[in-house]
């Protein structure tokens, strides 16, 4: 038998596929009931497999009618990841609609001036949306 954390993962990458948008919201009740666990479960999940240095945001909130929300913020192809820069990574998430116009040009200003090699520039550049989120 597979291992829950696994069946709890592999159900949350199903729905980021699925979605076009490449964000999924989950209710951690629900989800809990639909996979026969405890919601602690599915935060320990999240917390540990939907990590920034995963390529994935997680935005939560707690409560009534509470939810999770998961971003993919890296391509989800492999050859893409291999080649990916900072700029790749910004056009995908322009092209997603994942940052305004406005977003996307003070951030492409930003990498242009950054005096760094291409995994910092996307450090900072994932650094940057994660606060961006937090302010939405």
């Amino acid at each position: 038998m597979r291992n829950l954390a696994d069946a709890i993962e592999n159900f949350i990458i199903r729905q980021l596929l699925e979605d076009s948008e490449d964000t999924v919201l989950v209710q951690r009740n629900e989800l809990a009931d639909k996979l026969s666990c405890a919601p602690s479960q599915i935060s320990y999940v999240i917390s540990t497999r939907f990590t920034p240095e995963k390529g994935y945001l997680v935005e939560s909130r707690r409560g009534s009618g509470g939810f999770v929300r998961i971003v993919r913020v890296t391509p989800p192809n492999k050859e893409a990841k291999r080649r990916e820069t900072a700029q790749a990574l910004l056009e995908h998430w322009a092209h997603r609609g994942m940052v305004t116009a406005r977003e996307y040009a003070l951030l492409k200003y930003m990498l242009e001036i950054i005096n760094a090699d291409e995994k910092k520039k996307i450090t900072v550049l994932q650094n940057a949306i994660s606060k961006m989120m937090q302010v939405r």
